[in-house]
């Protein structure tokens, strides 16, 4: 009798998940179908239905052995992906690889891939250098039953996760600069300060701010010097800035200079233990979220198998 997973070993499980607001979703896949067949890869393949598929078609690669887990997508969608591969029992011997398509794809641009060359991104994967990187956990209790979100970017509190929500509304074939204006406007007009507590290194914070961005990574520019490789979580706690000050923040985060905005407090952990946000909405890694509170945020290290560039960026 043939063991499928031994079979599924050397064969890519592909998830593709259409651009919100593609003109023709489908050409995406049909020139990285075509440049997969001149490159001899053998693979399975699913159009995810909707995003609360990706996290099941992971997981039913991963369970099924397949050893490389691409995911063809966002941010969003690659929280998904991560939290699919979390929950399998071969969470250890599976890659994952990343080929961006999403609105947002602030991950895969840490790593230096880019929505616009998909046939850099799938050479990547053929070479198949793995690192195994860190991931974030949210850990909190679901009808008295202990859950669990995994995130490879960031958690937003606040004004950042208002923004999340922005992405997620937005459809159409401008979306991705709808989204962007709506951030702007919402930036300048909508501001609101959280009253906050949590605990971190010892040390118990209650204050108001606008957002606090717990970051694994870059986290869309409010955790800059966040990286998914030490072992810590960066936390940006950011005060509501006057109207001037939104600008001047903008320009900072584009510096990637966050840190030095003046109403910036910024914290780094290996754990945060996050009492209450004053009603402040969350988003996690491009999704909304509605945990309950108390929750506690760690960083796993070296949690998963991550196929990366074969040339890195020197930032990294």
């Amino acid at each position: 009798m043939i063991d499928m997973r031994n079979t599924n070993r050397h064969r890519w499980g592909i998830i593709y998940v259409p651009q919100a607001g593609a003109f023709r979703p489908m050409k995406r896949w049909k020139e990285i179908r075509e440049y997969l067949s001149t490159k001899g890869v053998e693979y399975d393949y699913i159009e995810s239905e909707n995003y609360k598929s990706v996290e099941r078609q992971v997981r039913m690669f991963a369970d099924n052995g397949y050893g490389t887990v691409v995911l063809v997508g966002g941010d969003g969608a690659l929280q998904d992906a991560v939290n699919g591969i979390m929950s399998s029992r071969n969470k250890a011997t599976v890659s994952l690889g990343i080929i961006p398509n999403g609105i947002a794809n602030d991950f895969a641009g840490y790593w230096g891939l880019s929505v616009n060359d998909y046939r850099m991104a799938i050479d990547n994967i053929i070479a198949h250098r793995v690192r195994k990187v860190d991931v974030g956990c949210c850990s909190y209790l679901e009808d008295g039953v202990e859950a669990k979100r995994y995130f490879l970017n960031v958690l937003n509190i606040g004004l950042s996760a208002h923004i999340v929500e922005f992405a997620n509304k937005e459809r159409g074939f401008l979306a991705k600069y709808v989204y962007r204006l709506r951030a702007f406007l919402h930036l300048l007009f909508h501001r609101q300060n959280f009253l906050m507590k949590f605990k971190l290194n010892s040390q118990f914070v209650e204050k108001k701010f606008m957002m606090l961005c717990i970051g694994n990574s870059f986290g869309y520019g409010m955790t800059p010097s966040a990286v998914p490789y030490n072992g810590w979580l960066d936390v940006s706690a950011v005060k509501m800035p006057k109207w001037l000050g939104v600008l001047e923040g903008l320009h900072m985060m584009v510096l990637r200079k966050m840190l030095n905005f003046r109403l910036v407090e910024p914290f780094r952990s290996t754990e945060i233990y996050i009492e209450s946000v004053g009603g402040a909405r969350l988003g996690i890694d491009g999704r909304p979220f509605k945990p309950t509170f108390p929750m506690t945020v760690t960083v796993l290290p070296e949690e998963i198998n991550l196929i990366i560039p074969t040339k890195i960026n020197k930032r990294l």
